[in-house]
């Protein structure tokens, strides 16, 4: 059998670089986030209808994200084995993004609402066509004791790209002074500008890590992982052999996602109008005043506010972890964003609420690199893109019962007040802080420090 070389360890730069793209894609996806309610609701969604729409999201993940692990793994071109997939999802990606706040101008035959659906459908199944062999290429090109840092500089770049892409329609409308109103059933000038935007940025973001960052061909690739890394030769079906087949640790942090994401999920969807009817003081219905407009651009600056403070915050967490460990550190982080999201019942001033994002900032950007770098040890490097794939399941699952009966909750048990949705997402986040302490994590190699 041949010596397994151990694989060189990158610069700083190098890791950067490998990275950037996905600022990229979180640009797209924070505008998407930030906006994709208050564009739905100005398409004619009801509140309680959100949730249903925004199904197209973890729908798509939970097929896509496995079967391009699968593919991914099995891909070897010139361009690379990743890197295709980088590409083919940022253009389809940036192509929905100009064409969902458009709906209004396309639907011909159909309803804007079912189009501006279809159009956030197309668009999350390309970013998680682009998403998913990113934390794969880490645990191709890094050697263990630089996968904590690969995640880490992943997250903060994720962070700066939410930010810039959080913040753009406020920035257009109150420094640029372009529209931030329209009428009835169409899309503010700030709005769509931003979408535009967010296409360009994420085209060019990927280029750059496709021309600055080389793959490992298969012989090397071989050489650094060993003969057992060599992808399988099973069709299709082996993804579902593989998920009976997950390792241990992989099914004890499914629970921890499964609380996380459930939580995340109702944030997303119901913070715009859990704000706009909390703290605005707007009619459901009221879609087309200065006051709805500026409750969604605060969404989007509270939006930036938290995922500004994921970026800083993912610098610090392999010290953090080093200190403690990493579950401690987990359910730490996943503690401070329960209460900040909690806290948000609590506030009637706007300007308050960039406390509550300060805990749901530290939550996020542990939940960005956490898992993932606890996962990454106990995963075998030929399956390491299907697995990666495959723990998507425990993202998007609980996402899916959300988006299915988190509408009814707010309308047949909270009456319509989104802000109790908020509430709830607190208590599910403190389950997730819970859960992280049974996890069994044998290898904490990826945080050790570097001898």
């Amino acid at each position: 059998m041949k010596e397994v070389l151990e694989r060189p360890r990158l610069s700083f730069w190098q890791i950067f670089n490998m990275n950037f793209g996905f600022l990229g894609i979180q640009f797209g996806f924070a505008l998407q986030n930030g906006n994709a309610s208050r564009i739905l609701q100005t398409f004619g969604a009801d509140v309680e209808h959100l949730s249903l729409f925004w199904l197209a999201a973890p729908l798509t993940g939970m097929i896509v994200q496995p079967i391009i692990g699968h593919y991914s793994d099995r891909t070897w071109t010139k361009l690379g084995r990743r890197k295709p997939y980088f590409l083919t999802g940022g253009l389809l990606a940036a192509s929905a993004s100009v064409f969902l706040p458009n709906a209004s101008f396309m639907a011909y035959f159909l309803p804007p609402i079912l189009v501006g659906a279809g159009m956030l459908m197309i668009m999350d199944a390309s970013i998680n066509v682009a998403m998913e062999p990113f934390r794969a290429l880490i645990a191709d090109k890094l050697p263990d004791s630089q996968r904590g840092m690969g995640f880490s500089v992943q997250t903060f770049l994720i962070g700066i790209g939410a930010v810039a892409g959080s913040w753009l329609p406020y920035i257009f409308s109150e420094y640029l002074g372009i529209s931030k109103t329209a009428d009835q059933n169409h899309i503010p000038d700030n709005v769509l500008f931003s979408f535009y935007t967010g296409a360009v940025v994420l085209m060019v973001c990927l280029l750059w890590t496709i021309v600055t960052t080389t793959e490992y061909p298969p012989e090397e690739h071989t050489a650094f992982h060993g003969e057992e890394s060599k992808a399988e030769t099973g069709g299709i079906l082996t993804i579902f052999q593989d998920f009976l087949s997950m390792p241990q640790t992989m099914r004890q942090l499914g629970l921890v996602q499964f609380f996380s994401w459930f939580a995340l999920f109702s944030m997303w969807v119901f913070a715009a109008p859990a704000i706009a009817q909390q703290i605005y003081h707007v009619a459901p219905t009221d879609t087309s005043s200065e006051a709805f407009a500026n409750s969604g651009n605060w969404v989007g600056i509270l939006f930036g506010i938290y995922n500004g403070i994921s970026a800083i915050y993912a610098l610090f967490l392999p010290a953090i972890a080093r200190a403690t460990n990493r579950k401690v550190t987990h359910a730490f982080s996943l503690m401070a964003g329960g209460a900040g999201l909690i806290s948000i019942f609590f506030i009637q001033d706007p300007k308050v609420l960039i406390i509550s994002m300060i805990g749901i900032g530290l939550a996020w950007g542990s939940i960005l690199a956490m898992p993932y770098a606890i996962l990454s040890g106990s995963i075998p490097s030929q399956k390491m893109g299907v697995y990666m794939g495959i723990f998507n399941f425990f993202i998007t699952l609980p996402q899916i019962i959300n988006g299915l009966f988190g509408g009814l909750i707010v309308k047949d048990i909270f009456g319509g007040h989104a802000i109790y949705a908020i509430v709830l997402a607190g208590v599910f986040m403190l389950c997730a802080a819970v859960s992280v302490l049974f996890i069994h994590d044998e290898r904490d190699i990826n945080f050790a420090p570097e001898q």
